[in-house]
């Protein structure tokens, strides 16, 4: 038997004896590991009989995957966080365009592909971690600012192989042009306190710890922090802080988990009818609670503790750009040193 088929021949045979037969199920394919993900899946089979089979893994592996299981994937949904990795599966050919006046009408229009690719399911913000006892929040105003000689030595931030810090600078790029936004990286890079290095969450670490006062980090770090059951977390939590730009600064970067339908995806109807209840209010309710991310639809509640760090001003970008303009913030970032 052909490797590349194996994937394909064991998931029916779970299928087959889990007691599924074609049409009562969808196959997910998410890189997002939440329980509270786990809970909503269990609750739309509860509420609509269609019964979900899980499949998790990075999102480049998921991707490959499907490529290599063609036509014969067994994949209907495709989860994965970052508007960049999205992308990245539309480019690959694994994802089809859908229609759907649910979709359209409950999630904004900056964040789904213009092209109905994909859609977010959930926002996550990338805010400028602070310590309180070192930074004035009044001295801090838009990314753009980051670029001062007064943060000098200041600023922690990860590797520039981390699709965060990728799809900021393509959203930079997609407002202020490439040359612009090269001028303002190479700043950047030399007010870095130390070389890139670790995750979002070692960037508060060390703002807590007083070897920066500023990083760039998503807001839910800072949220697991907060409700860790470590105190030590905690108290790195307490010594720090989040600020969103606001719009007249150039608005607060939003980028969003999402889905799209997946290319031959065997039970389509299923699948969009999922995807279209993960944006009722009460759905996205369980979506966001696992990772503290801020619901896409309007009249949906947010997790308790984002309450502490106020409302933000969207730079109204369509995330779609950040894609888009992925190539171009790679090397961008390459030129100027940002390793």
């Amino acid at each position: 038997m052909r490797a590349s088929l194996l994937p394909v021949v064991m998931l029916f045979v779970y299928l087959i004896l889990s007691g599924c037969t074609p049409g009562d199920h969808i196959n997910i394919y998410s890189s997002r590991h939440y329980d509270t993900d786990l809970d909503l899946y269990n609750k739309f089979t509860e509420e609509t009989g269609i019964r979900v089979n899980l499949i998790e893994g990075g999102s480049d592996e998921l991707i490959e995957r499907i490529k290599n299981e063609g036509v014969n994937s067994p994949a209907d949904v495709i989860i994965t966080v970052d508007a960049g990795r999205l992308w990245r599966a539309k480019e690959a050919d694994v994802l089809q365009p859908i229609q759907s006046d649910i979709l359209s009408e409950r999630i904004p229009p900056e964040l789904q592909d213009p092209e109905g690719y994909w859609f977010g399911l959930s926002q996550r913000t990338r805010g400028i971690i602070y310590n309180k006892d070192r930074v004035d929040p009044s001295d801090l105003q838009g990314y753009w600012e980051l670029g001062d000689e007064k943060w000098n030595g200041r600023i922690c931030v990860r590797s520039s192989n981390n699709i965060y810090n990728q799809s900021l600078v393509a959203s930079l790029i997609e407002s202020y042009g490439e040359e612009e936004t090269e001028e303002w990286a190479t700043k950047l890079v030399g007010n870095f306190a130390r070389s890139p290095q670790g995750g979002d969450t070692d960037q508060i670490r060390a703002v807590a710890a007083g070897q920066c006062d500023i990083a760039l980090a998503n807001h839910y770090y800072l949220a697991r922090l907060i409700n860790s059951n470590s105190q030590s977390d905690r108290d790195v939590a307490a010594n720090v802080s989040i600020y969103f730009p606001p719009a007249e600064y150039g608005g607060t970067h939003v980028n969003v988990s999402g889905a799209g339908i997946a290319l031959n995806s065997p039970n389509r109807d299923f699948a969009i009818q999922f995807l279209e209840y993960l944006t009722e209010a009460e759905s996205q309710d369980f979506f966001t609670s696992g990772n503290y991310e801020f619901p896409v639809v309007g009249n949906a509640p947010i997790p308790e503790v984002l309450d502490l760090f106020g409302e933000y001003e969207s730079d109204a970008i369509n995330v779609s750009a950040y894609g888009n303009n992925n190539p171009l913030a790679i090397r961008l970032m390459d030129r100027v040193g940002w390793r």
